[in-house]
């Protein structure tokens, strides 16, 4: 059984950061059958959208719309991947998932976590 369990959003004003992290659980990970990490998000009435991810040879992507404002990492030691995201905007505003794929490409989901860019 695979867990993802997110943390760290919030209300922000535009301008400030927020770190996202995600702790993940299970035997995927103790066999090393995971291939990628990353976070989504999702807006009413649009689909998920990927924002960034890393792989398991720490291969990063990201989004267009993100790039040089966030960072993902990731902590081997404790299977948890970070999110950390500066000058955040409006647009930002969003619930960000937490993913896990595995070399099969079967993909886990956190349960959410909402993100909201506010003055």
């Amino acid at each position: 059984q695979v867990q993802l369990v997110e943390s760290g959003g919030g209300l922000v004003q535009p301008g400030g950061s927020l770190r996202l992290s995600c702790a993940a659980s299970g035997s995927i990970f103790s066999t090393m059958g995971w291939y990628r990490q990353g976070w989504y998000r999702q807006t009413p009435g649009k689909q998920r959208e990927l924002v960034a991810s890393i792989t398991r040879g720490g291969i990063t992507t990201y989004a267009d719309s993100v790039k040089s404002r966030f960072t993902i990492s990731r902590d081997n030691a404790v299977n948890t991947v970070v999110l950390q995201m500066n000058s955040l905007k409006p647009e930002d505003t969003a619930v960000y998932y937490c993913n896990a794929q595995t070399v099969t490409a079967k993909d886990y989901w956190g349960q959410g976590t909402q993100v909201t860019v506010s003055s």
